[in-house]
């Protein structure tokens, strides 16, 4: 099973994902993870994205496209994978699909998580971090909307579409029905 998380920041995306992971016997790969992973094992690729993280700037499509490609490779991917926060923009899943032909595994669906604005607001304002301010969290849902709504429309006839609001384990359990498991 090869599958797409998809969902506004603070949909549960990481949490569902690290059930389903479990639940399937398959990993969860998380852009965030492999970057903290590169960089402390000091690959190639963590040390260029490090340079544009401590700039403060976004790491290109292409560094995080290869450490998506290197981790897809791993032996326990073999038998799928479930990706967290990639692909986030039409041409980082372009890059993703040529990655799967190349090895004949293309993806079996994209669970897009929905849940309102305002509960993610509040959701992500509960976390209690820092920089979670109001202003910063509706800033990241346009960003989100602008960048990876599109991906809705260019994952057509594949996009699994769950509601994501309720207790975890519910809400896990409508993912894994949508998807006939």
């Amino acid at each position: 099973m090869r599958l797409v998380l998809l969902g506004p920041p603070g949909a549960g995306k990481g949490t569902q994902g690290d059930l389903l992971a479990d639940r399937l016997g398959i990993p969860k790969i998380s852009t965030g993870d492999l970057f903290r992973a590169n960089i402390a094992a000091e690959t190639p690729l963590g040390l260029e994205a490090k340079q544009y993280m401590d700039a403060g700037n976004l790491v290109p499509s292409d560094v995080t496209n290869r450490m998506v490609e290197s981790r897809i490779a791993e032996p326990d991917a073999a038998k799928g994978f479930i990706l967290d926060g990639f692909p986030r923009t039409v041409d980082q899943a372009e890059a993703l699909e040529k990655m799967l032909d190349e090895h004949e595994q293309p993806l079996n669906a994209v669970v897009s998580l929905e849940v309102p604005e305002d509960l993610v607001v509040e959701r992500m304002l509960a976390r209690g971090r820092e920089d979670d301010t109001e202003d910063v969290i509706r800033n990241r849902m346009r960003v989100y909307r602008a960048e990876t709504e599109p991906l809705l429309v260019h994952y057509d006839g594949l996009i699994v579409t769950v509601d994501g609001v309720g207790e975890v384990e519910s809400v896990n359990n409508r993912i894994v029905a949508a998807l006939g498991h």
